[in-house]
């Protein structure tokens, strides 16, 4: 055999199937000896073959010389995008928890159609541990052996195994023991445990010899499990096509190893390969920047500098850009990510995807402007003009500017405008760099790296990039990476730090790195650290989890058939093996009836949307939850936790049937009171031992400590966060069937539970509001406080408490009476909270996110109630743990001209400049906007300051932010429980955290409409009662000739009613006509009648309505009319403060029912002089829109002719 080492790498696409064969010898002076590119075949060995044959027919190479083969495929990731049944197998899930998370059962975030086709019978057993490492419970064999024979009964092939805390299980390896046992009782299944497919902190032994070792990432039980079972899933057909790919290369008589590429861009056996699939699933962006690593070494003689670059894979519909980090690996991505609708966490790169790819169409839209993708013609390459077709694309663009004349025919094209050409590739440089920029990690110039077929469509200059380079070979960089991947060995772990300092225990962990790395057959001469991070556990002292990857050159020393299926198997003892103990096992999901398909809402679905209301009381459905979820997590300021848990379990709730309701505090009875609460403890410990009857358990606690007889309702502590939603779970029909009050008491998320509106309202010190309280840890430990010198010492006690009981408990507050709840509530924030997630998923349907900020404003109550601060990119984060809180700032600067994406040119994006910095501890604390120098401090708490992402309006937490982030800031006014005394701005306001700034307001408090639906409908014309409560935009129109004019849109821009003609005079009527121009009805002012009339009638001249302005015009106005549902006549009445602009519209009669809420907002300066105004109207479910939009236009003519009457005084 040769010296050389000679390995071939093979990437096989969705199209083409490219092949490598690089000459990895020391001092070689051709490493890349061949490459050919062929047809990825229906029948992917073929392909491979045709690829690989061609590579040797080039080269003159011994098969006998050639150390490898390595192989990249999305061939097993691509079984789960096409939902292919005949690939995918039923899986049974086991889940080791004990008594706790229960209420978001395994395949439970799953698309309907995936879970239809994998999800097999679910099973909760004793196990799992405490973050500490203690176990919550012990294995039961004997229940094992029971799931066992319900699993032959179903005859499912596939088991996956999780347990809570798994991959910090290094001694009582208790899903280890489960999948001897299930081996032992069940010889033909296949198993697989989660602490393997995510692996953190898996120790090293010797008889542990694999190639890749670890799939690492963060802790989250559900998207681990998630990851089990899709690779449990994919086992069958993992084998079958290890199987083939073997078949390929002893077909080629090659008897040299085959592997296949990881998702970390190292190797995997074959065997590795079957039992893990899953790691496979980025195989392809890993090995394209890989690849571009090792070209760029091989450009530069060798002597590359070890730095961070972008590399950018251009294919025939799409870009991907990545970061390769100075180590030569990419950049991996944030913890928690999505996978064919799955939630994941293990380990994939960094890679932002975008629609510009060789057959992107090229076009121009209706304003002219040109636009590229992302349509594409695809691999259909012969569809584009330079290729013989009639579509212009991308690839005709560069072609036909000379810069790819061996591409397509020049002659085709050239008769191309030079100006299109210059717009369609300005087009693409700008979209190539706003997908740099936000993958950047600051703002130095850094080199980028193109390959891909389509890097030709790249220009040579780019911003933020210090030089463009393209290398021999670059459009065969994925082969090339697959054919250079290394050895890895990670170690994810929590560590004792209590003796010993970070740093200490960091070095210990390192070597543990490398040790497992050359253990998998690295080179000890070249193996290095390349990935190490400490991170401390939020309320946990004394621990801190370690990531840390390390990574060598193969020494050829572990093949396929030598490397054993992962660590050594525990051997089953004979007291757990069969027998007539084995307890009788009835699956969770055995009642539940999966659909086979997803509901995808629309726009229209969203707006035609009615929540379900009965007599005051609403049961929420999925979407509601949905929507809640979202806008709790807007409400949370950052902090609070993610509502996502808790959505999926109320989900499941309404999937099983049950029901909960939701009503006003008005609504309670006088002999009630309510209690109130939620979850207390880490949110890293809340995503891996998830919420179950912690909450229900202190809520049932407290009730029988006090002898409760009178509990007839509960609420929420906090709005913000996943304590939003938490007592939705506990008043459910299946536990307490209690109602929920909407509304909370913070109004927002604080870190201290002390920061509560009832505390603000008590004169004393020592919580006389708040205690006694009752904390349970779900599993029969429960403290119960009756008494605090200082209600200050409240949190501190009950935290010290919950570490002990595993840094995850439920807390409940002391029962409230009715009366306090409706001085001390912020009302209606349950409603507020489906207000905003319901505008943020419109306008995500309308494609109007980009004014996403405007579209909260309304939401939230208008801008009076809440402002867009600042929008940019996040440029710093500073972050640390000090006393169990998060604390840390963040940098925002602004967006320069050339980042701006494009505005729609009626609805022109909000423009800022400067920076804004914000400090957090847990939730934000204040903005600080830096320009030319000067700083001003422009909000602070109380007032709510949530960072949204701007791309697409969703909340972003401090656990979240990180560099290059495009996000808007929204300040929103606090309730005036917080700003109304001393005592609500000295517990809630800035010096409560340590700063001396005084509290100024950013607006005027706006208090979220209630979901109160009338009924039977109100109005003239029942196809305009809506029903979900809608905001109308009424604006006047501005230097018209012929005056009082009125547009009527709702917040998303779209037309309701036009009002047209001129300011009323004797002869002169407004029309109102619909969105469309047909007629509705005439509006006259009835003259020289005692107190002013504005009339409505219809063409016929018949009355319709009629609005009079009472002596008392300050306060009231009258609309009289016919109710078209119900035949009577009807009175509504305009009360407010009119000089001010705001109103509320009433039944009258003494009814006193809300229908709808109008304010006045001044827009631009122009407007001002102009003396235009701007009216928003909230208006009620069943109300009619034109009816009460009519109104409005009276009550502007009223306070035009009061203002005239006023000069005359």
């Amino acid at each position: 055999m040769s010296d050389r080492l000679l390995r071939i790498g093979v990437d096989v696409g969705g199209t083409n199937t490219d092949a490598v064969i690089l000459d990895l010898s020391p001092g070689a002076t051709t490493p890349v000896l061949a490459s050919f590119k062929a047809q990825t075949t229906s029948d992917v060995t073929l392909g491979i073959q045709e690829a690989i044959k061609g590579c040797l027919t080039k080269t003159s190479v011994d098969k006998s010389s050639i150390q490898a083969v390595a192989v990249g495929t999305t061939s097993f990731v691509n079984s789960l995008v096409e939902r292919d049944s005949t690939k995918l197998e039923r899986v049974a899930a086991i889940r080791l928890c004990g008594p706790f998370s229960r209420l978001t059962p395994p395949f439970v975030s799953f698309p309907y159609e995936l879970r239809h086709i994998l999800e097999g019978p679910v099973f909760y057993a004793e196990g799992g541990l405490q973050v500490d490492g203690r176990e919550i419970s012990q294995v039961d064999p004997d229940e094992i052996r029971g799931i066992c024979a319900e699993i032959k009964r179903q005859n499912i092939r596939v088991v996956a195994i999780s347990a809570i805390y798994s991959p910090i299980d290094h001694d009582v390896r208790q899903e280890e023991r489960v999948r001897s046992i299930i081996l032992s009782e069940l010889t033909d299944v296949r198993v697989t445990i989660s602490k393997e497919v995510a692996n953190i902190g898996k120790r090293p032994t010797s008889a542990t010899r694999a190639i890749c070792l670890t799939e690492s990432n963060h802790v989250g039980l559900l998207e681990r499990e998630n990851a089990t079972i899709l690779n449990a899933a994919l086992l069958a057909f993992a084998a079958k096509t290890v199987t083939g790919f073997q078949s390929s290369t002893h077909a080629l008589d090659l008897t040299c190893p085959l592997f296949l590429t990881s998702n970390d861009g190292t190797l995997m056996t074959c065997a590795q390969a079957e039992k893990y699939p899953i790691k496979t699933f980025s195989s392809g962006p890993t090995n394209s920047m890989r690849g571009a690593s090792f070209l760029a070494n091989l450009a530069a003689g060798g002597k590359a500098k070890r730095e961070t670059a972008l590399v950018i894979d251009v294919g025939g519909t799409t870009t991907e850009i990545g970061v390769l980090l100075p180590t030569g690996f990419p950049r991996q991505a944030a913890a928690h990510h999505e996978l064919c609708g799955v939630s994941l966490n293990f380990s994939m790169p960094h890679v932002l995807s975008f629609g510009l790819g060789g057959g992107s169409r090229v076009r121009k839209d209706e304003t002219g402007k040109t636009t590229v993708g992302p349509d594409s013609v695809g691999y259909r390459i012969h569809e584009s003009l330079s290729f013989g077709g009639n579509t212009l694309t991308a690839t005709d663009i560069v072609v036909a500017a000379g810069l790819a004349p061996d591409v397509g025919n020049a002659e085709l094209v050239k008769n191309l405008k030079t100006t299109d050409l210059d717009e369609a590739r300005a087009r693409m440089k700008t979209m190539i760099e706003l997908a740099m920029d936000s993958m950047k990690t600051n703002t130095q110039d850094i080199p980028a790296y193109l390959v891909g077929g389509g890097a030709i469509l790249a220009p040579d200059t780019l911003r933020g990039v210090s030089k463009v380079h393209r290398f021999p070979f670059y459009d065969a960089a994925n082969a090339v990476g697959a054919a250079c991947a290394q050895v890895s060995g990670i170690i994810d772990t929590f560590e004792d730090t209590s003796t010993n300092s970070i740093a200490e225990v960091q070095r210990e962990v390192e070597k543990r790195a490398i040790e497992k790395a050359i253990a998998a057959g690295a080179s000890p001469n070249n193996t290095v650290i390349v990935e190490s991070e400490s991170i401390p556990i939020a309320y946990v002292t004394g621990r801190c989890r370690f990531y840390v990857k390390a990574a060598g050159e193969w020494t050829g020393l572990a093949t396929a058939e030598d490397a054993p299926n992962g660590d050594l198997e525990i051997v089953v003892d004979e007291n757990e093996k069969s027998s007539a103990a084995v307890k009788a096992s009835t699956p969770a999901n055995q009642k539940l009836d999966i659909p086979r398909i997803d509901k995808i809402w629309t726009a229209d679905d969203i707006l035609s949307y009615k929540p379900h209301v009965i007599k005051g009381e609403w049961f929420p459905t999925e979407i509601d939850l949905e929507w809640i979820a979202a806008g709790c997590y807007v409400m949370g300021c950052g902090g609070g936790g993610n509502p996502q848990n808790n959505f999926l379990a109320l989900r499941e709730m309404i999937r099983r049937g049950e029901t909960f309701r939701i009503i006003d505090v008005a609504s309670m009875s006088p002999d009630d009171v309510l209690l109130w609460g939620g979850g207390v403890g880490s949110p890293e410990v809340s995503a891996e031992r998830l919420m179950s009857e912690e909450y229900n358990e202190a809520v049932m606690e407290l009730i029988d400590f006090l002898k409760l007889k009178n509990c007839g309702a509960l609420s929420a502590d906090e709005i913000g966060g996943g304590n939003g939603m938490i007592n939705m779970i506990t008043g459910s029909s299946c536990y307490l069937n209690l109602p929920i009050i909407d509304g909370d008491f913070m109004g927002r998320a604080y870190p201290t539970g002390w920061q509560v509106t009832p505390n603000v309202y008590d004169e004393g010190t020592t919580g006389a509001n708040l205690l006694p309280t009752a904390m349970s840890s779900g599993d029969g430990n429960v403290v119960l406080m009756t008494k605090t010198k200082h209600y200050r010492d409240i949190d501190s006690i009950l935290r010290a408490a919950c570490v002990e009981m595993g840094t995850h408990a439920g807390s409940v507050q002391r029962p409230m009476s009715k009366a306090l709840c409706e001085k001390t509530m912020i009302r209606n924030t349950v409603s507020q909270t489906w207000r905003l997630g319901r505008a943020v998923a419109l306008a995500n349907k309308q494609a109007n996110v980009g004014n996403v900020g405007r579209v909260l404003v309304e939401a939230f109550g208008g801008d009076e109630a809440a402002k867009v601060l600042f929008a940019g990119k996040i440029v710093n984060v500073g972050r640390r743990l000090f006393k169990g809180h998060s604390i840390g700032e963040i940098l925002i600067q602004a967006l320069t001209a050339d980042e701006e994406e494009g505005d729609d040119p009626d609805s022109p994006r909000l423009k800022f400049s400067g920076t804004m910095s914000i400090p957090f501890k847990n939730e934000n604390l204040l903005c600080e906007h830096t320009e030319n120098g000067k700083s001003k401090i422009v909000a602070g708490v109380p007032d709510l300051i949530a960072v949204l992402d701007s791309q697409s309006g969703a909340a972003i937490g401090t656990q979240e932010y990180k560099y290059g982030l495009r996000v808007l800031v929204m300040g929103v006014t606090a309730a005036t429980q917080w700003t109304d005394t001393p005592r609500g701005l000295e517990i809630g306001a800035l010096p409560a955290f340590g700063y001396d700034l005084p509290y100024v307001p950013l607006g005027k408090a706006s208090a979220p409409i209630a979901l109160e639906t009338i009924s039977p409908p109100l109005g003239l014309h029942p196809h305009y009662c809506v029903n979900v409560p809608t905001t109308l935009v009424l604006r006047e129109g501005i230097f018209q000739f012929s005056g009082g004019d009125f547009t009527v849109v709702d917040t998303n821009g779209v037309p309701v009613i036009r009002c047209q003609g001129k300011t009323f005079s004797m002869n002169d009527r407004k029309t109102i006509t619909d969105a469309n121009g047909r007629f509705m009805f005439h509006i006259r002012d009835k003259m020289f009648s005692l107190r002013k009339q504005y009339i409505a009638e219809d063409e016929g001249g018949i009355e319709l309505f009629r609005v009079v302005k009472h002596i008392n015009f300050v306060t009231h106005l009258e609309a009289t009319f016919r109710n078209v549902s119900t035949g009577q006549d009807t009175t509504l009445e305009v009360r407010g403060d009119f000089w001010g602009g705001s109103a509320d519209i009433t039944i009258g009669g003494g009814a006193n029912i809300p229908v709808a809420q109008v304010t006045r907002r001044w827009l631009n300066a122009l407007q001002v002089v102009a003396d235009r105004r701007t009216y928003f109207v909230t208006v009620a479910p069943g109300v009619d829109l034109t009816l009460i939009a009519a109104i409005c236009i009276c009550f502007e003519e009223a306070k035009t002719d009061n203002n005239k009457e006023m000069r005359f005084v």
